[in-house]
């Protein structure tokens, strides 16, 4: 049996402890990889996206690339504002990005946003494991050069009989 003083350090021990645990899963948890999100929270604009990149993907596959030139015209359903499609085959050529035409035609692999994440991979791994789902990652808005963080929807999809994927997404804040 150990003395009150002793029983009463042990006490205050563990409960500084649990503090300190506590502030460290509070403050340095969420940046942690285990608690990463997989996905925006719901809203109307995450609808949104993914109803756009499902009709796209509809028209992709039946009527291949044919159907990239509406997908370039400003002020439509396809791209407006800061929102658009882009287009990649599964090796990360580009096929379609209407704000970053001079990405069409460039391969991507290997590229990094400022936090070191591959992103692009993890768009075709997402497409080839899930058939759809959400990466996020920083990428500048359409008219700017500062990364903002992006949440993007993408879908497997087959272009004129290529596994490729299309994708949209937006930037919350």
């Amino acid at each position: 049996m150990l003395p009150d003083s002793a029983a009463g350090d042990n006490a205050m021990n563990r409960k500084t402890f649990l503090i300190g645990l506590l502030l460290f899963v509070g403050l340095l948890g969420p940046a942690s990889p285990i608690f990463a999100q997989s996905s925006p929270p719901p809203s109307e604009k995450t609808k949104q996206v993914e109803a756009l990149v499902n009709k796209a993907a509809a028209l992709i596959e039946s009527k291949g690339n044919a159907t990239f030139s509406e997908f370039r015209k400003k002020d439509t359903e396809w791209f407006h504002g800061d929102t658009y499609l882009f287009v990649y085959d599964m090796n990360l050529n580009v096929l379609l990005n209407p704000p970053f035409p001079a990405r069409e035609g460039t391969k991507v692999a290997g590229e990094k946003d400022v936090n070191g994440k591959l992103f692009h991979e993890a768009m075709i791994q997402t497409a080839e494991t899930k058939g759809s789902g959400w990466v996020d990652y920083m990428f500048p808005k359409p008219g700017q050069t500062q990364p903002s963080r992006k949440w993007s929807y993408v879908r497997a999809i087959k272009i004129d009989g290529v596994p490729g994927l299309v994708g949209s997404g937006f930037y919350p804040e």
